[in-house]
């Protein structure tokens, strides 16, 4: 046998193999375990019960959203408190950098954070309210970076925060700030 012929061979195989691996679990029982690690996470994810899709949803909720309110108060809040970010204060520039950079971590987190809570329906219902206030965020990363932020701005990411919080204290889902590291804040961005 010749070594082109071999690998054509050796490539159908594979190319058979991974399409019963693709089809296996799709029409596997969700009672069966599969030894094979791909096939198995794909039948697990396909058993979840509703009961335990409420629970991921409210769970990933309250990661976002306390990853979002940590990032407003330690980067945003904080320093706009103290004047960091007013014209001529000390490590402004570095505050500015690092305000803008949890303003879009704020915004992203926030964002999914309510995308989170479409999986229960009663943070659905609380949360829906909250679309607006969060889009409003939007273009407020680059008022921090160049400096034109004004008072209103800064306060409308804690009282977004804090809408969010909340809501889902409300409905049983309570917040707690998460302060994000500030390679997370860049991983985010660059990602």
């Amino acid at each position: 046998m010749s070594v082109s012929t071999a690998r054509v061979r050796t490539s159908a195989v594979a190319v058979a193999m991974a399409g019963t691996l693709l089809v296996l679990p799709a029409c596997s029982s969700s009672k069966t375990s599969n030894s094979v690690s791909g096939a198995g996470v794909a039948a697990t994810a396909s058993a979840t019960s509703s009961a335990d899709r409420v629970k991921l949803a409210k769970t990933k909720f309250v990661l976002n959203a306390g990853l979002a309110a940590g990032a407003t108060y330690q980067w945003i809040y904080k320093p706009f408190k103290a004047g960091t970010f007013k014209s001529g204060a000390k490590g402004r520039t570095t505050a500015l950098i690092k305000g803008a950079l949890a303003a879009g971590f704020t915004y992203n987190r926030a964002k999914a954070a309510l995308a989170d809570a479409k999986g229960d329906p009663t943070l659905s219902k609380a949360t829906d309210a909250l679309s607006s206030a969060v889009d409003s965020l939007k273009n407020l990363p680059s008022k921090i970076k160049n400096g034109s932020a004004t008072d209103a701005d800064f306060n409308q990411f804690t009282n977004v925060t804090n809408s969010i919080k909340g809501a889902g204290a409300a409905n049983g889902a309570t917040v707690t700030d998460q302060v994000p590291s500030v390679g997370q804040l860049t991983q985010m961005v660059t990602s």
